[in-house]
Order: C-alpha cells, then sequence, then structure tokens
C-alpha cells in the first residue's frame, strides 16, 4: 500500500483538490468575463471604470499573496483553505445584492484576499500530496483543473447572462464555491509535511519571498504580461473584427489545446527535463500571439488558440514545477506564494501597459508586444539555462 501511495497520483485527495480548484476558477473566470458586461449593462458604467473591477481583484491577491506562505504555515493549509473558501462563498452571494458600484469595487477587492489565499493553499496542497518523482506529471493533471474552468467559466456565464439574468448567474456560481467548500472538508492532511516548530505570526523577508524560487517567479511574470493581452482584451479584438460569435469557442479550442497536450507535457518534464517542454512552449505561444495580431477570419483566429493553449499550458505548468522544486518541500508554500504574487503583477502590469498600447496603436499591436515579450522570455531562460548548466546544478 506504501508503494502505490508513493507513485499514485488520481488519489481520493488529489481529486478534491482538482475539483476544488475547479470551482474557484469557475468563479474567477466567469466573473473575469461577465462583469465588465454587468458595470456597463446594469451599473451604466464606462469600460474604463468596468477595468477596474479586474485590477482591484488583482490589485488586493497582489497584496496579500506573499503573507499567504506564512500563514499557511501559522493556521494550517487545510484550516486556512476552508476558511477562505468560506469568505470567497459570501464575496460571491454578495454580488445578488450590492449595486453601488463604490461598493462593488470594495467587494471585489476583499474577494481577491480570498482568491490569493485559496490558490496558494490549493497548489501547495497539490504540491505536498503530487509524489516528488513525478512532479511534472501530476502538477500539469492538477493545472488541468484550471483549464478546464477557462472554458467553463467565461462558457456558462455568457450562457447564462444571455439567456436568464445575472441574478442566476450568482446564484450558480454561489452554489459552486458551496460545493468546493464541502469537498475542502473532506481532504486529510495529517501525513503532509508541517513546520518543525512551532510558527508565530511575524513577517521576515524569507516569509514573503521564496529565494530560491524568485528567478523562476520573474520568469513566469512575463508570461503572464503576455498572457493578459489574451485575457483583458480578446472579447473586444474579436468584436471589432466581427468574429464575437466564436469568440466563446476560442476558450474551448484554447482550453482543449492545453488539456489534450497536457499528459505528454508533464511526462515529458518528468523524463527528460524542464527544457524540453519549456523551449518548444515559448516558441508555440508566441507563434500564436503573432497569429491573433494578424487574425482575418474564424478559421486562423480559432488557429491562433491551438499554438497559444499549447504554448501558455506547457511554460506555466512547468515554471511552477520549477519554482517548487527549487525549494525545501516544507517551503511549497512560500515557492507557491511567491510564484503566483510575480504572476498576479506580470497580469496586472499587462493589463494595464497593453491597454495604452491598444489605445495608441491598436489591438494588433497589443499582440505583437506580447509576442516580442515571450521572445524576451526565451532569451532569458536560455540564459538561466546556461548558468544552471555552468554550475552544474541538477534539478531533481
Amino acid at each position: 500500500m506504501q508503494q502505490e501511495e508513493s507513485t499514485q497520483i488520481w488519489t481520493t485527495r488529489f481529486i478534491s483538490l482538482f475539483l476544488v480548484n475547479i470551482t474557484v476558477f469557475f468563479v474567477f473566470y466567469g466573473l473575469v468575463t461577465t462583469l465588465p458586461l454587468y458595470a456597463i449593462g446594469v451599473l451604466h458604467q464606462t469600460d474604463k471604470e468596468a477595468g477596474l473591477l479586474i485590477s482591484s481583484f488583482l490589485l488586493s491577491a497582489i497584496i496579500i499573496r506573499p503573507f499567504s506562505g506564512k500563514l499557511l504555515d501559522v493556521f494550517g493549509k487545510k484550516k486556512l483553505l476552508v476558511l477562505s473558501l468560506v469568505g470567497y462563498f459570501v464575496c460571491t452571494v454578495l454580488y445578488l445584492f450590492i449595486d453601488p458600484f463604490g461598493l462593488l469595487l470594495g467587494l471585489r477587492f476583499i474577494q481577491g484576499i480570498f482568491f490569493s489565499i485559496i490558490t496558494t493553499a490549493v497548489s501547495s496542497l497539490a504540491a505536498d500530496i503530487v509524489p516528488k518523482n513525478r512532479k511534472g506529471t501530476g502538477l500539469g493533471y492538477f493545472a488541468m483543473s484550471t483549464n478546464l474552468a477557462v472554458v467553463i467559466g467565461p462558457f456558462f456565464g455568457l450562457l447564462i447572462i444571455q439567456y436568464s439574468s445575472f441574478d442566476l448567474l450568482f446564484i450558480v456560481m454561489s452554489i459552486c464555491v458551496l460545493v468546493g467548500g464541502l469537498l475542502a472538508t473532506s481532504i486529510h492532511t495529517d501525513d503532509l509535511p508541517k513546520p518543525a516548530n512551532k510558527v508565530r505570526l511575524t513577517f521576515t523577508i524569507s516569509d514573503l519571498l521564496e529565494r530560491q524560487a524568485l528567478p523562476v517567479a520573474a520568469i513566469a511574470s512575463l508570461v503572464a504580461f503576455a498572457y493578459a493581452s489574451v485575457l483583458s482584451f480578446l472579447s473586444v479584438y474579436a468584436q471589432q473584427k466581427d468574429l464575437i460569435e466564436v469568440a466563446s469557442f476560442f476558450y474551448v479550442v484554447f482550453a482543449a489545446s492545453m488539456l489534450i497536450t497536457r499528459p505528454y507535457t508533464g511526462k515529458l518534464y518528468d523524463t527528460k527535463g524542464p527544457q524540453y517542454v519549456i523551449i518548444p512552449g515559448i516558441i508555440t505561444f508566441a507563434i500564436g500571439l503573432v497569429m491573433l495580431a494578424f487574425v482575418s477570419g474564424p478559421v486562423w483566429f480559432l488557429g491562433s488558440a491551438i499554438f497559444i493553449g499549447f504554448g501558455y499550458g506547457a511554460i506555466t505548468t512547468s515554471l511552477l514545477a520549477l519554482a517548487m522544486q527549487s525549494t525545501a518541500h516544507n517551503r511549497s508554500g512560500y515557492a507557491t506564494a511567491t510564484y503566483f504574487t510575480m504572476f498576479d503583477i506580470g497580469i496586472a502590469l499587462g493589463s494595464y501597459i497593453l491597454g495604452i498600447v491598444a489605445v495608441n496603436a491598436g489591438y494588433s499591436a497589443v499582440y505583437l508586444t506580447g509576442a516580442g515579450v515571450v521572445i524576451v522570455v526565451f532569451i532569458v531562460y536560455l540564459l538561466r539555462l546556461a548558468k544552471i548548466k555552468a554550475k552544474k546544478v541538477v534539478h531533481v
């Protein structure tokens, strides 16, 4: 039995974590897609003000994320996961009752706090549960939960508001989070690594950032910057190109590309090494963004989703696994927090800076800029790889 536990990935608690992550990101991506429409169509706000709904959410996530690793050690990963899911649930329910736009921004800020803690906790628990010698494969499978949410969140979100109302949308999402919270309570964590000594609620630099994971996290922030072009501007760009009817299918193809290739890239990571996944991923991601910049019809549009889905999925999962493997097992929470802090910063900066590019040069320039940033990622990663080989450091 012990041997099975040391190699098996799809255990009961891994599946529970997988489903918890889907519920959390279902709400995240569903609201990212629909709340701007809610703000403009129901609350009569401008496009610029609607964009603040994403910024306020990410701002709180960026502020809290560095502290989340220490908080997980102090209060326990499972306990903090469940408590944060309760807060996330309450925030989702409150969308039904809050109309003033200022209060809505405040609600988004608070929900971002719970989101940052949940995602750090659930990713850290997944890293603890996955067998060490199957880290790339296991975390690759786990990332598929986020990939699924990328599709079902926007798809069902847009479908519900198209045929019913925003109130029904908020009710469905609230029920989804409630299910996730109930699943989280069933996950046993008694056998997972814990801090050797009682941890005090004080913060030092090492509590806020895991230095060993920082170089990989910095690369991830550049990837996130480029991905912001897709996350923040795709629907508007599709509308300009008269492709709004196939925009929802972009997410389906995008996620399908990640899901189909994920098992193979995870095994390749574990057997050959991360560079055999990351380098093809970078090249493919850049090609997809260039295709999107020059899109002229639905075939080219959906074709770009295939390249972007494979490239983005391969890079981000591999970088997260690298960040986890760069530090001690009992520092997985800190490594996760560092990774996602830098990733959130990349998304936030990308959304802002690329928004300026869009206003001044158009959306084609946005995606070409994103492709340029991915090329920078390629150069930085090659330099890092050369440095590692020079020092003869082997990542296990």
